[in-house]
């Protein structure tokens, strides 16, 4: 299974700090994004360090209606992700789900026999690209410039244009496939 696993805030919805359902914003062609992906036989699925449950910022029941609510506007628009998994740990706390450790990564690729060769890491943060080097899948940042010390493969300035991007480019393929 090829895969493309994103990060939420700031991939997905616009960044920041989402505590609440009504602070979540799709990014403009992020519906249509993940669609495509899915349509080329890539599963989507979400890893995304959410501190703010375990500094009490955010309850787990907040988190899990905002996650419900993204999935079902992605939904809406035709896209599908597979999972979401969250690191709800406080900064700092050690663990090993907190990127840039890509415990969320590898455990979505031992579940799912995702093929590291054929998958991406997306995100804005320096800790997304480490993350994905660490689970050796393909990288890909997102914004205006890559952090000091930050080495993806790919750099482009939002989801939709990596989707277009990567394809311009042959490093994933148009042709629809089985998921």
């Amino acid at each position: 299974m090829k895969a493309f696993i994103l990060d939420r805030d700031g991939v997905i919805n616009k960044g920041g700090n989402i505590n609440r359902k009504a602070e979540f914003v799709l990014l403009p062609g992020v519906t249509e994004a993940i669609k495509s992906l899915n349509d080329m036989g890539f599963e989507v699925f979400v890893a995304s360090n959410q501190g703010g449950v375990g500094l009490g910022h955010m309850t787990k029941s907040a988190l899990k209606s905002i996650n419900g609510y993204m999935v079902t506007l992605i939904r809406e628009g035709g896209g599908d992700i597979r999972e979401a998994r969250y690191c709800t740990h406080k900064p700092h706390a050690g663990c090993s789900c907190r990127k840039p450790k890509p415990g969320m990564l590898n455990a979505l690729i031992e579940k799912y026999g995702i093929d590291r060769s054929q998958s991406f890491m997306v995100g804005d943060r320096d800790t997304d690209v480490t993350a994905g080097k660490n689970a050796h899948v393909r990288t890909v940042f997102l914004g205006k410039s890559i952090p000091s010390g930050a080495r993806p493969d790919y750099h482009f300035d939002d989801l939709p244009s990596a989707v277009a991007g990567l394809l311009a480019c042959n490093a994933i393929s148009n042709e629809e496939g089985s998921r």
